[in-house]
């Protein structure tokens, strides 16, 4: 509440503030035979007002006199244009001037065009100019956006202008009826795209990249890396967990094709490294473009740092103009997708002494028939509880919000872009009225940017940028997946919760929380409320860049140098209690339920405290550039780019001596162009990097990348299909990459040993009485000056297809050789060395295609439809591996596997009998019989070991991610959703988090475990003899024999989600400029609605972790206003 009071109080206050500023529309004037210009100049100055107007209609040198104190803008103008035959309206805070009767003069001939003119977010943009190229012929756009204009021929080209907005140009063909969207100038243009330092014509890119407008990104989350999956073209992306702070998906471009330790792509938001937390606290409000790069002429470039893609993210900057202000404020209601289903204690004890007699007939029942029946009766939950641990824990939904605030504009000289975020989301965890403090997930997230341009000279310009996030966290001491995947280890029927105090311990100070035995047993609500964790997380980026016009040293010369600080730091803290632990027994003497206390002496009525780690780490960036561009006789275009980089990178907490000392590299890249006619397309670029991880010899790599491209379109014989075919662009690229996050992260120099010559656990006993003890030495890594750069060989063959102006479709097909791949010797084994010998021995590929298609079509002023669809396919797999000889067993082999695959048992069925089980080979993990997993012999040796595992199920990463979806609008009104689909993956069913009834130890407790619902309903039983049931022979024990990993327990992870539907509704404009405002919007959203899946016991997407904090379903209201 506290923080919704809060949002409504800033919201009020920049209401209010923007509303007294318009109101100054009285003016004085005193001038004597001025102009025009003058007038509208000083009219400017005292109003909020901006004019308006066609130049080539409005002569702004009009002699002018006016004479007049405190009298209203509109009064003026009527009285001085009364005679000037210029009209003007008055919309907002623009004044749109007119020429008179130009409009009926116009109508009564030719063919009329008309159209809307919105901004990115589909606000409509009054007073925009539309002009006819090379003609005076122009209208403006009215209040809603709207235009007509007439006596225009298909030949026609219609310019589209507006201050502090990049104008557009648009063939007029065939169509009648556009609908326009102008960025500013600050933003990604339709036509242009980002590019490796810098942008490109769209039509001029040979490089596979992929865009989103930033619109699309923007879901009810404090999380950006959750509305990446299906939404571009060459990501693969999932999420296994919806615990805030916990919650960034796992993404990669264009799978995975190397096993080292680093398999994500590089993030860069404005040209500076960052990590997949800062991209995932990026607000899509602040974000001017976002692009994944994806072949070699993309990421070359970036050298070391881009073999697996680049995502790079700009933010957006100031514009020229007056103060433009954007509030968006989201309430949101978040539940679990799906929830683990547990069976009711009832059916716990039946199965749990089913379990011991089908083991064991003779054995002893953990539960008798009375505390069975007393237990349905319900009578005495104290001796016979029955407890819903999924109920005591947590709550079936919980309230976040999020605040987004920035404001732009600036003059000729200055710009600028300031934003301010403010999330709250909580976790779905209760919180017990007897503590006094909150031991539920309580993330606030604040976040501060500003982006300033300033232009020092006409041809310098400055740019300073800064940007800061502050997490504040509080939250149980398991986190919140400890918590969940506690209940799956909670006994229901043995204890309650915590029990209410009666006269007897009336004065007792502490919270009863139940247990059992000795007091040793797992209590999920104690562990939950026993205590709390907090950190606070901090990372603050500063830039500062300045470009230089070089045209006075050669025409189309440019520079620029950039640099760039980033500081991080993270600190926790622990504060608990050991709880009291007491046990409910029945007092015949008394007839009564006494409590009887398990550990006195151990549990605690004080708050403890336990510092947790303390992070901190800083990084240095520098970059120079030099860029040149040259159109010759109107046919030529040459282009190149040179840029030098460099980065340091710090550790306070490092470990050891090497990892102590800075990270640095730095690298030389350049890219050269040429295009004719702009029909036929050349590129050449090239990195030359250098890594302290390798020696001298090996220290630097050349990485060069080249690509061809032709506009089929624009040739002349292709004119006949123009109109059906707009758009037909063939291009290929191939070229080198290197990496050198190789091995593991703890190897900092491959050249130089890691030796301890002081290891406690190498030493030795000395002394007549063996009481002198001497520490050893101890050989982590081997020096080897051979390793050297990680190799990839990207080939990139590709097309983009654009049909009847309104369907565009890209696609490519691509292919990767990665070779050079660090792996562990394991021949040298037997040569006695201490340490792994490592060298470059491995191999691996990838290929597949990935494709876009986007639909746009505006059928009237006030109906459109957007429609876009993205399919990824991605698949790699091992060539060259370092491993034993498989020529006997060659499914054991991992070459020409996939890079992700397990191996396991095929489980053909369940043992029926225990003749079944005599006349099978043998199973070497230990008892099993009747009811038991059943596995195939592969090598026909008659026994199952090692030998049979075979490659089983698709890679655990998904090899398909696909997404489509619309969206359209009529009039004020607009709808929108997109489904998400994942397919070719596999995960495990974890069956000894999820074996029933098992006694085992967990950090000094003893677990006894849930059962799962899924297996009460479909398991094996000497009555029914289900041999394909989903869950074997109940037992109390775990049996090694069903827990080996297998085809039993594999499942799909195919599913089909609606990942997001939203309804929104734009007030008029007649209406919200009675309040000042600019634009409103309301709507109502939701995310992960529903999922199409064969796997029912957890949301598919979560993979093998399930029992963990759950994917969660979002409901949001939010408003978007701008004034």
């Amino acid at each position: 509440m506290k923080i919704t009071f809060f949002f409504l109080i800033v919201f009020s206050s920049l209401t209010f503030a923007n509303d007294a500023a318009s109101q100054v529309s009285l003016v004085t004037l005193n001038i004597r035979s001025g102009t025009l210009e003058e007038l509208i100049s000083q009219i400017e100055e005292q109003t909020d007002y901006l004019f308006s107007f066609n130049a080539e209609d409005v002569d702004l040198e009009t002699n002018i006199s006016v004479h007049t104190r405190n009298e209203s803008v509109e009064s003026i103008l009527k009285r001085i244009f009364n005679e000037k035959r210029i009209s003007f309206k008055i919309q907002g805070d623009n004044i749109i001037l007119i020429k008179e009767d130009e409009t009926k003069s116009i109508q009564e001939q030719g063919k009329k065009v008309t159209g809307k003119v919105t901004e990115e977010n589909g606000q409509p943009l009054p007073g925009v100019t539309i002009t006819v190229l090379g003609s005076t012929k122009g209208v403006i756009t009215d209040v809603d956006g709207k235009f007509e204009i007439y006596n225009i021929e298909p030949s026609d080209k219609l310019v589209f202008s507006f201050i502090g907005m990049e104008s557009q140009i648009i063939d007029v063909g065939n169509q009648d009826n556009f609908k326009i969207e102008l960025s500013s100038k600050s933003e990604q243009l339709e036509d242009v795209t980002v590019v490796a330092f810098g942008r490109q014509k769209k039509e001029s890119v040979l490089a596979s990249i992929t865009t989103v407008k930033p619109a699309d990104l923007k879901v009810p989350s404090s999380n950006l890396t959750t509305a990446l999956a299906g939404k571009l073209s060459g990501i693969i992306s999932y999420q296994r967990s919806g615990e805030p702070g916990q919650d960034n998906a796992e993404f990669f471009i264009r799978g995975v094709t190397t096993f080292g330790y680093s398999k994500s792509p590089l993030i860069l938001i404005d040209g500076v490294e960052n990590t997949t937390s800062d991209l995932a606290n990026l607000q899509p409000d602040d974000i001017a473009s976002f692009s994944i790069m994806k072949d070699a002429t993309a990421t070359a470039l970036y050298g070391a740092r881009g073999a697996n893609g680049v995502i790079l993210v700009t933010t957006k900057e100031g514009v020229e103009g007056k103060a433009r202000v954007s509030v968006r404020f989201e309430n949101s209601i978040s539940s679990p997708t799906d929830r683990v289903k547990l069976a009711d204690p009832i059916t716990y004890m039946k199965l749990h002494n089913e379990a011991v007699l089908t083991r064991d007939p003779l054995g002893i029942l953990p539960y008798s028939q009375e505390k069975i029946d007393k237990t349905i009766e319900g009578k005495n939950p104290l001796l016979y509880p029955s407890v819903d641990w999924y109920n005591e824990l947590f709550k079936s939904s919980t309230v976040n919000q999020r605040l987004n605030f920035n404001v732009s504009g600036g003059g000729k000289v200055s710009r600028y872009y300031l934003a301010a975020t403010v999330n709250q989301d909580n976790g779905n965890l209760k919180v017990d009225g007897q503590n006094n403090f909150n031991n539920n997930i309580d993330l606030k997230r604040y976040q501060l940017r500003s982006n300033i341009n300033i232009n020092i000279t006409p041809t310098t310009e400055a740019i300073i940028r800064f940007n800061g996030v502050f997490d504040d966290y509080s939250g149980p001491l398991d986190g919140g997946s400890g918590i969940y995947n506690k209940v799956i280890s909670s006994n229901p029927v043995l204890f309650q919760p915590y029990y209410k105090k009666t006269t007897e311990n009336q004065y007792v100070r502490h919270i009863m929380f139940g247990n059992y035995g000795q007091g040793n047993y797992v209590n999920p609500y104690a562990d939950l409320i026993r205590g709390y964790k907090e950190y606070d997380k901090t990372k603050i980026s500063a830039q500062f860049e300045i470009e230089q016009n070089l045209d006075f040293l050669l025409k189309g010369l440019s520079g620029r140098a950039l640099g760039s600080i980033n500081r991080y730091s993270n600190a926790s803290v622990e504060r608990f209690y050991n709880p009291f632990y007491y046990s409910a027994i029945y007092n015949y003497a008394t007839n009564q339920v006494d409590l009887k206390p398990l550990n006195e002496n151990e549990g605690t009525e004080y708050l403890d405290y336990s510092e947790g780690t303390k992070d901190i780490s800083s990084d240095m960036y520098m970059e120079g550039a030099l860029q040149y561009n040259k159109v010759f006789n109107k046919k030529h275009s040459i282009s190149g780019l040179l840029v030098y980089t460099r980065r340091e990178e710090k550790v306070a907490n490092a470990g050891n001596l090497q990892k102590s000392l800075p990270y640095r590299n730095q690298g030389l890249s350049g890219r050269f162009t040429y295009s004719h006619n702009e029909k036929y397309f050349s590129e050449f670029n090239f990195g030359y990097n250098g890594s302290e991880r390798f020696a001298k010899k090996e220290r630097f790599g050349f990485f060069p990348s080249a690509g061809l491209g032709w506009i089929v379109s624009k040739e002349d014989f292709f004119t006949p299909w123009t109109d059906k075919i707009n758009v037909l662009k063939l291009k290929a690229t191939y070229g080198l990459v290197g990496n050198d996050a190789i091995g593991s992260v703890d190897d900092r120099f491959f050249y130089i040993s890691q030796v301890n010559l002081n290891d406690g656990g190498r030493g030795t006993v000395w002394g007549e009485r063996l009481d002198y003890y001497v520490n050893g030495i101890s050989i982590q890594r081997y020096e080897n000056d051979l390793i050297t750069w990680e190799t990839a060989k990207k080939l990139n063959v590709g097309f983009e297809l654009g049909l009847f102006n309104a369907i565009n479709i890209q696609a490519d097909f691509f292919r990767e050789d990665r070779e050079n791949i660090l792996m562990n010797r394991l021949r040298l084994a037997s040569m006695g060395l201490e340490s792994n010998v490592s060298a470059n021995v491995g191999s691996a590929y990838s290929q597949g295609f990935d494709a876009s298609i986007d639909f746009n079509k505006y059928f009237t002023e006030d109906f459109w439809i957007t429609g876009r669809a993205n399919f990824t396919y991605a698949t790699g797999k091992k060539k060259e591996v370092e491993e034993p000889d498989y020529s006997d067993t060659p499914w054991l082999s991992a070459v020409d596997r996939s890079i992700n695959q397990s191996w396991g048992f095929i489980a053909e069925r369940l043992f029926i009998d225990e003749k079944d089980v005599a006349n099978s080979p043998l199973q070497t993990f230990g008892e099993y019989g009747p009811g038991d997993i059943k596995y195939r012999d592969i090598n026909g040796d008659d026994k199952i070991t090692g030998l049979d595992r075979v490659p089983i199920g698709y890679p655990t990463a998904p090899e398909i991610i696909y997404g489509f979806g619309i969206s359209t609008g009529y009039k004020n009104l607009d709808f929108s959703c997109f489904f998400q689909g994942s397919a070719r993956s596999s995960f495990w069913i974890d069956t000894y988090k999820t074996a029933p009834f098992i006694n085992s130890g967990e950090n000094g407790k003893l677990v006894n475990q849930a059962l799962l619902q899924a297996y009460a309903d479909d398991y094996w039983s000497e009555n029914n003899r289900n041999i394909y049931a989903l869950w074997p022979r109940l037992s109390d024990e775990i049996v090694q024999n069903n827990n080996q990993l297998s085809t039993w327990f594999m499942q799909d992870g195919t599913f089909l989600r609606v990942k997001s539907i939203e309804f929104g509704y734009s007030l008029p404009k007649q209406v919200i400029q009675k309040i000042k405002l600019d634009h409103l919007r309301i709507y109502i959203s939701g995310t992960n609605l529903f999922t199409f899946s064969n796997f029912k016991i957890w949301d598919p997407e979560m993979g093998g972790n399930g029992l963990g904090y759950p994917i969660q379903k979002v409901v949001n209201m939010g408003i978007q206003l701008n004034f």
